[in-house]
């Protein structure tokens, strides 16, 4: 299958979880065999065009003309994906389009209608739901752009059961409309990386225990309710660090809570981490914590549970769905610092515990959130789009007919053949008939040579 898929990032460009995402998924598919074209933002440092490993990445520059809006900006971005998909789509005949999310929705409709290619959209997560309503006018036109990605598209994936039941209910979508497939993680991801211990000094003493969150530095992320339950962690077990790795708009503020509240000693914010070092404080970390307080998912906590640490989660959206309380992981109220402080401190004394949950952890994102088992998902519902829009039968009667064309000119050419092998038969037969003759000829002129030999020897 000939695949086209249209997102606003991808690595090494990360602003989110769309990104790694689109990157697992994009290379799943094609290890199965599929044509997998992604057309992104260009990112400092990359090229324009690569072939990144089994995936061809087309990476297009924004329109060159300053804005301080980022929706001017993101139409922006969408006329450039689309110059550059149509050009893509004029070599290619595209079986799909699969768009994520609203950053691509004005690009991803245009192509659809032009080329006549089915769309499908994933939608990561909503402004309603990251915003508790929606409160603005520019929350008003995301939640317009993300209405009408969904409209325009023959299939709606959400990533758990949550986020179905969001978009159907912010977009009044059909229920035939929306498929669940849940977000996956590379299950050898940690696969040869050992705790560092040197490594580790960077960030806590070799008595503190390290309780990491990983994510961006927005409200819906719930890093402040983490700040606020540190007094209470520390009361019952002072020895920990807490590092917050990530960045955005709300680092100023989280680190100025913290030093409000005097414990700014005891977290240590680390801004933005290579992967490489991200992986290797994961395998250095204690607990895992994610505090959100709207999560469509949680990629980061099922990064968590295969680098081999318990996570600590709430029970909103999509991350309850993942974990099983003092099972494979423990969730706490949401929002609630209390709840979150009991459940890192139960994990921090109860070392049998946090060992059972680590391994039941493991388990189960093995066999539930591998790409392998997310991709087929995905490529299941490409299938039924095509029979849908009878673009799958239209592509057999395609292959059907370069398949007769192929037979024809073979047919052809072993006519052709055959003709040129009677032809040099013939000519082998006609040549022999010839010097047969010709053998006659001569044995005719050697008997009258010797005749008139004779008769010139009687007369003398």
């Amino acid at each position: 299958m000939k695949i086209l898929m249209l997102s606003w990032e991808y690595p090494p460009r990360i602003v989110g979880g769309i990104s790694r995402v689109v990157y697992d998924l994009a290379q799943t598919m094609a290890e199965q065999g599929n044509e997998v074209h992604v057309v992104t933002c260009w990112e400092q440092g990359t090229m324009e065009y690569e072939k990144d490993k089994n995936v061809y990445v087309h990476r297009v520059h924004p329109y060159d003309i300053g804005t301080d809006s980022f929706i001017t900006w993101i139409m922006q971005l969408n006329f450039s994906i689309l110059e550059k998909a149509v050009e893509v789509c004029n070599k290619i005949d595209f079986d799909i389009i699969h768009a994520h999310d609203w950053l691509v929705a004005f690009a991803a409709k245009t192509l659809k209608n032009s080329h006549n290619i089915p769309l499908v959209a994933t939608i990561h997560a909503t402004e309603h739901g990251r915003n508790h309503g929606l409160h603005n006018d520019m929350q008003r036109y995301i939640s317009s752009v993300e209405w009408l990605l969904a409209y325009e598209s023959w299939k709606v994936i959400c990533n758990s059961q949550y986020m179905k039941n969001e978009v159907r209910y912010v977009f009044q979508l059909p229920e035939d409309k929306l498929a669940i497939i849940n977000n996956g993680v590379e299950v050898n991801k940690f696969k040869g990386i050992e705790k560092d211990y040197n490594f580790r000094r960077n960030y806590a003493y070799d008595n503190e225990k390290i309780l990491l969150f990983v994510g961006r530095l927005v409200q819906e992320k719930g890093v402040q309710v983490l700040i606020d339950a540190v007094p209470k962690i520390m009361e019952h077990y002072n020895d920990v660090k807490i590092v917050i790795t990530g960045k955005g708009p709300q680092m100023d503020y989280l680190k100025h809570k913290a030093y409000e509240m005097g414990i700014a000693h005891k977290i240590y914010f680390t801004g933005y981490l290579s992967d490489e070092d991200l992986k290797k404080l994961y395998k250095c970390a204690d607990v895992a914590v994610f505090p959100s307080l709207y999560e469509p998912f949680g990629i980061v906590a099922l990064e968590g549970m295969v680098a081999n640490i318990p996570v600590v989660v709430t029970e909103t959206c999509g991350l309850g769905e993942i974990v099983e309380h003092g099972i494979d992981g423990m969730k706490a109220y949401t929002g609630n610092a209390n709840s979150l402080a009991d459940c890192i401190v139960e994990i921090l004394y109860n070392p049998g515990l946090a060992d059972k949950i680590k391994a039941n952890a493991l388990k189960k994102v093995q066999a539930l959130y591998n790409w392998d088992k997310i991709s087929k998902e995905t490529l299941q519902v490409y299938k039924e789009v095509l029979q849908n829009t009878g673009r799958e039968e239209k592509n057999k009667k395609q292959n059907e007919k370069q398949k007769n064309t192929s037979s024809k000119i073979s047919s052809s050419k072993k006519i052709i053949k055959n003709k040129k092998v009677d032809s040099e038969e013939q000519n082998t037969k006609i040549s022999a008939v010839e010097n047969k003759k010709n053998e006659v000829t001569l044995q005719e002129l050697v008997i009258k040579n010797r005749k008139t030999k004779t008769d010139f020897a009687e007369l003398h």
